[in-house]
Order: structure tokens, then C-alpha cells, then sequence
């Protein structure tokens, strides 16, 4: 039996610097090493090594928010990844009715045990047009508080709107009454952004008239869910109160003790409405 010879680069062709067996006429646009098809990376000019590509990821500067957070890049990843979650539910609910059913929050069920409705019912929608004005708010929104709060606070912020939507709607709707959508988390984002806004001395007048109109149809339309929106609106704005005025000092403290406090409220008026309803 005869044994493969290895692949051998003609006498003085250049050889990829990670696989030296191999023939290439590319090089690294940055270190000015030659690279082969898999070693190479495209940029904005030309092509560069995985080396350089790596350690130019470790050099990015690290930028902190108004929050005490940091942000490594510019990319809005929780604010994309929550609008990619909302399409991906609003897929399942074409597939299947059963997903409104199991995940919108409607009080009885939450009563019987089912908690897990009063986050679940911040990703269903009714119907394609509730999905697409908050997904658009969410865009518009999102991007501008995560860069200022940075990714985990803006997360929190997030999922506290959504959360004191719910628990709002738990507390004041009619207990047979399916509720559904993200816009506890959508109004709670309005709030935040005047809190923020306000925070960085800008124009807020816009915003204000945004806000006040978006409530005057809430309380004027019928079927839209006002126990939502108000509880999202004002939680979103006691959260982003706390997270950009608490002190330099204390600040991750302060935080993250109004984040636990006001889960625990939450969970508090949550047992108070369980009572009444079991009792009635």
C-alpha cells in the first residue's frame, strides 16, 4: 500500500500562515500575513486572519450609559431579540390557536395556578396589526433606551413594564377576560424614554403629546386593555427614574434593591388579588 505524500506549495509560493501546506496569494489586509480560504475573514477592505479579526474584537471600547451599565457595541441585541420573539410567538399562533389560549392571561386562570400568564400574554398578539404597531414602537423605541440604560438594565426594564402591565391587568380587568400583547412593555418604554429624555435636558414636548394621545385612544377605544398600558407606563417610568437618577456611589445597589422591591410588591398584590378571587 502506498502512502499520500503531504501537499506540498510550489518553491516560493507563498503558504497560509496557520496552514503552511497550503498555496494562497491572499493576505491579512491588517497584519499583512498571507491567508487561505478558511483562515480568512472578509472586512470593509479586503480580508483579514482570524487573529486579527479576534483581537480587534478585545480592543473595542467599552462605553458607559447613563445607567452604570456598558454597552461593547452599538447593536441594540435585547431590543432585536425581543422583536424576533414576538414574530417567532405570532408564527406559533398562525400554526396553532391553542398558543392564545395556553399563554394570554386571563384572571381565573391566573387564579387557578396559572402565574406564568401575566409575562406569557406580553408575547401574544390579536391579530397581525397589534403585532406590527408595537413591534414599530418597539423599534423606534428600544434602541435609543438600551444604548442609554445599557443591554441588562434596559432587559429589566423591559420585563418590569411588562410584568406591572400584567399585574395590573390581574388586579382591575374582568376575571373571565383574555388579555393579551406587549403593550404594557411598549407603554412602560414610553415612560422611560420621558424619564430618560428629561434626564438628559432634551425636548420633550413631542413626547408628551405622543404619550397623551396614545392614552386618550386607550381610554376612548373600546376592548383596548387601559389596566395594561397605565400599569406598563408607570412602572417603565418609576423604573428608568430609578436606574438613571440613583447615586454614583450606590448606584448598582439602589437598582437592583428597587428591582427586587418591586417584584416583591408585585407578588404581594398578585396573592391580594388571588385571595378575593378564590374567595369570591
Amino acid at each position: 500500500m502506498t502512502m499520500p505524500y503531504p501537499a506540498q506549495t510550489p518553491a516560493g509560493a507563498p503558504a497560509c500562515y496557520r496552514h503552511p501546506d497550503r498555496q494562497t496569494y491572499v493576505s491579512c489586509t491588517r497584519c499583512g500575513r498571507p491567508v487561505c480560504p478558511e483562515c480568512m475573514v472578509s472586512a470593509s477592505v479586503g480580508h483579514q486572519c482570524v487573529d486579527c479579526v479576534q483581537a480587534a474584537a478585545q480592543s473595542v471600547p467599552v462605553t458607559r450609559t447613563m445607567a452604570g451599565g456598558v454597552m461593547r457595541t452599538g447593536i441594540p441585541l435585547v431590543s432585536y431579540t425581543l422583536i424576533a420573539v414576538n414574530v417567532a410567538v405570532f408564527v406559533l399562533q398562525m400554526a396553532s390557536k391553542m398558543v392564545v389560549y395556553k399563554l394570554a392571561l386571563v384572571p381565573l386562570f391566573v387564579a387557578a395556578g396559572e402565574y406564568y400568564r401575566l409575562a406569557t400574554s406580553a408575547f401574544v398578539h390579536f391579530g397581525l396589526i397589534h403585532l406590527l404597531f408595537n413591534m414599530w414602537a418597539l423599534y423606534v423605541l428600544g434602541p435609543p433606551l438600551e444604548r442609554h440604560l445599557g443591554r441588562l438594565r434596559f432587559a429589566a426594564l423591559y420585563g418590569l413594564s411588562a410584568l406591572g402591565g400584567g399585574v395590573m391587568v390581574y388586579l382591575f380587568s374582568p376575571a373571565n377576560v383574555p388579555t393579551a400583547g406587549a403593550s404594557g412593555a411598549i407603554f412602560g418604554l414610553f415612560g422611560a424614554t420621558f424619564v430618560t429624555s428629561k434626564r438628559l435636558n432634551l425636548d420633550v414636548r413631542w413626547l408628551i403629546g405622543l404619550i397623551a394621545v396614545n392614552l386618550v385612544i386607550t381610554f376612548s377605544v373600546p376592548g383596548i386593555s387601559w389596566q395594561g398600558h397605565l400599569g406598563g407606563l408607570l412602572v417603565g417610568a418609576l423604573v428608568a427614574a430609578v436606574y438613571v437618577y440613583a447615586p454614583r456611589a450606590r448606584r448598582t445597589l439602589v437598582q437592583a434593591g428597587a428591582s427586587i422591591g418591586l417584584v416583591v410588591m408585585f407578588g404581594v398584590l398578585i396573592a391580594a388579588r388571588t385571595a378575593t378571587l378564590l374567595g369570591g
